[in-house]
């Protein structure tokens, strides 16, 4: 066996020429685009032997994290039982098992309806029915994921999906939970999800050749599936369609959306084979969404909508009569700082969702008499947090289940009661070996942008560290589609705190911690703003003395991971090193190809740069892969997957060929699950194993450390 070190892959150079708007851009390698080219392949294969060897002094330190992980991570845990129907539903994991069971036991005669009984640990329940194994469907399987698990109201039919390649094309299968058989009724190729409408029907999505969710098809249970139904198709190439029914199971939802408008369609539950109806036709940029409530004693939709202003409003009015948004009575008023986020009913109350300096909160609302009461927010202590309501499906439930954590506080359930406001815990996320809440610290800054913006900064790290001085820091950024990212526990993260490093997200522009307006100067003309306000935010914390930029590190995925190749670019000189995570670093290509999955779609974020020259300039100016400069770089670890279908593995292959043979300095390394598609490796832990992975590289890259 040879003991030669590797050296570096060089992509060979084979030009071609990209012409639009009279501009030609050499691509000296688009050719790696051809997924089924030996020489791809084997380009992709040498850049994994040589991250492998790159990375093989981490190997104690990788395995002392993932070993961290594992000694913390409570392996044989269950899920909190949901009542559903006639049975509680749960999920439980075994040690040493990759993957989960879906289970369910009957609701005891003469018990609490809405009180989840107590499972011994350890053991299964009295009566459990184990309805789903995931460990035996993924069996012989290098990949696997579920799509769809969804049962019917009675209990007696599962539909659930499986995709084992990563490309998210998942196959569903009916199994009959009374017999245990599986039903011949076999749909392959479907998208995510699966909605039952009573027991005979099943309503599921397709896509079209740019992975676009464009139909809605209805099966009937028992009959070929070559005689569904098409429910309705959406030609307009920039909406997905999505199909569900309300939690009374009087309507069933479908429509279209795209990332500026949408649009409802309504059919009674009770005439599945009805044609559906729209509710309010679509107009450009107005976005609205619609949910059923019973008021003194009448239907009425909720619609939550942006008609009113960008941060949404909600307006109610009688099923019978709306029309128009312009026919809705004001139920919650558009308000410049509050970003309304919808509602979820139930027949005794309303929940609020909604967005507040740049925390996520709840409100609830009672019903009196059946009539509209005051929405009443949930409190909590912690500055910084993450709260979310829902896990109760059923209708006419007097309680629901509210989630909350933080930086410090593992996730917590509870069980809310409407009437007296009492909150019981009914799961606290365990960490074996002894967690002390104490021995950590989270806090909020705000960092004044160049522009005057003040960009939110969430940290957490040590209560222990020494402040005085630089430390070590891993900065975490997002920035697209007007997601949030909130502050929760990660077990993963104490064995990067616990080696002496910061924790740190700029919720930069573009993301949604601010309102619609943060996201709206963040997209499209606007998107460099979310590229700096992150340099910033790292300027502020050197600045600050927090850390300095040979020991602060970066990180982001997909749109993230754009941002992290233009910070490569605009500020390599603030970061030690960066990962980018299935980055979209190569935007301005596939934003020209419309036939690739989701392009078009994606005009309404980044701009259609096509058919729009200012557009193509402005892409040309900041995308990652045209910059890349000969000039030093931040050591960079590219991570991406081979059947990924939201953002091509070409991308971060084509941008790391690049850095290699213009940059004048950097390590770049180029890291391809050959089986798994955009959420990498499938499996806990082979998930805990590639987190251990890129957590050892970042902690060695900023701390030095090697185990």
């Amino acid at each position: 066996m040879s003991s030669e070190r590797l050296t570096p892959p060089v992509a060979p150079i084979r030009p071609s020429i990209r012409s639009f708007h009279g501009i030609d851009f050499q691509d000296d390698y688009e050719w790696l685009r051809d997924k089924e080219s030996q020489d791809t392949l084997d380009y992709l294969e040498a850049e994994n032997a040589f991250t492998k060897q790159e990375t093989e002094h981490l190997a104690t330190l990788r395995d002392n994290i993932y070993e961290e992980m594992k000694s913390r991570i409570k392996e044989t845990d269950m899920s909190i039982p949901v009542r559903a129907g006639k049975y509680w539903y749960y999920s439980r994991t075994e040690e040493g098992k990759s993957y989960g069971y879906s289970c369910r036991i009957p609701v005891a005669e003469g018990s609490d309806e809405w009180t989840p009984p107590t499972i011994p640990e350890g053991k299964p329940a009295v009566g459990e029915e184990i309805i789903l194994d995931a460990n035996e469907l993924a069996a012989g399987h290098d990949f696997f994921s579920i799509g769809a698990s969804s049962v019917t109201v009675s209990g007696r039919y599962l539909a659930y999906s499986i995709d084992t390649t990563g490309e998210e094309r998942f196959t569903l299968r009916i199994k009959d939970l009374k017999t245990g058989e599986l039903l011949d009724d076999t749909l392959q190729g479907i998208f995510y999800g699966a909605t039952w409408v009573g027991e005979d029907y099943l309503f599921y999505q397709r896509v079209d050749d740019a992975w676009r969710p464009d139909t809605i098809w209805r099966h009937k249970i028992g009959t070929p599936v070559e005689e569904d139904v098409l429910v309705y198709h959406e030609p307009d190439e920039r909406f997905s369609t999505w199909v569900g029914t309300t939690r009374s199971d009087k309507y069933i939802l479908m429509g279209c959306a795209s990332k500026i408008t949408s649009e409802v369609r309504v059919l009674p539950f009770e005439q599945p084979e009805g044609e559906p109806q729209v509710l309010i036709p679509r107009a450009e940029g107005v976005e609205y969404d619609i949910d059923h409530a019973v008021i003194d004693g009448e239907d009425v939709w909720l619609v939550t909508h942006n008609a009113e202003g960008p941060n949404f409003s909600v307006g109610w009015a009688p099923v019978a009569e709306l029309n128009s948004l312009e026919s809705l009575h004001s139920l919650v008023a558009h308000e410049d700082s509050v970003r309304i986020e919808g509602v979820d009913t139930y027949r005794d109350f309303i929940i609020l969702g909604y967005r507040s300096n740049a925390i996520g909160q709840v409100a609830i609302m009672k019903l009196v008499d059946g009539s509209f009461g005051e929405f009443e927010q949930l409190e909590f202590d912690e500055e910084i947090y993450t709260v979310a309501s829902g896990g109760n499906p059923e209708w006419d439930a007097p309680v629901i289940r509210i989630s909350y954590g933080s930086f410090t506080t593992p996730s917590q359930l509870f069980n809310y009661w409407i009437a007296t406001g009492e909150r019981t815990l009914l799961k606290q996320q365990e960490v074996l070996g002894g967690y002390n809440r104490a021995d950590y610290t989270s806090s909020r800054l705000w960092v004044t942008a160049a522009d005057g913006a003040k960009i939110p900064v969430s940290l957490v790290h040590r209560a222990d560290m020494d402040l005085t001085k630089p430390n070590p820091a891993l900065l975490y950024g997002y920035g697209s589609y007007e997601s949030s990212i909130d502050p929760g526990f990660s077990i993963a993260r104490l064995s990067l705190m616990d080696r002496g490093m910061i924790f740190a997200i700029a919720h930069v522009r573009g993301g949604g911690e601010m309102g619609r307006g943060w996201y709206d100067n963040g997209k499209m003309l606007t998107k460099k703003n979310t590229f700096t306000d992150f340099i910033d935010v790292a300027d502020a914390l050197i600045a600050q003395g927090l850390t300095a930029p040979d020991m602060l590190v970066a990180e982001g995925g997909s749109a993230g991971g754009m941002l992290m190749g233009a910070i490569a670019n605009m500020a390599g000189d603030r970061f030690k090193a960066i990962e980018a995570n299935v980055p979209f670093v190569d935007p301005l290509t596939s934003m020209l190809m419309p036939e690739l999955p989701l392009t078009v779609i994606e005009w309404d974020e980044w701009g259609d740069p096509l058919h729009n020259k200012e557009v193509y300039d402005y892409m040309a100016s900041y995308a990652p892969y045209e910059n890349v400069e000969a000039k030093k770089y931040p050591n960079i670890l590219a991570v991406t997957s081979l059947n990924d279908t939201r953002v091509l593995y070409v991308e971060p292959a084509k941008w790391v060929a690049k850095l290699r043979s213009t940059a004048t300095g950097g390590e770049f390394l180029l890291k391809t699950e050959m089986v798994a598609g955009h959420g990498g490796v499938s499996g806990r832990y082979e998930k805990w194993r590639e987190t251990a992975f890129e957590y050892g590289w970042l902690i060695n890259q900023a701390t030095g450390v090697t185990e």
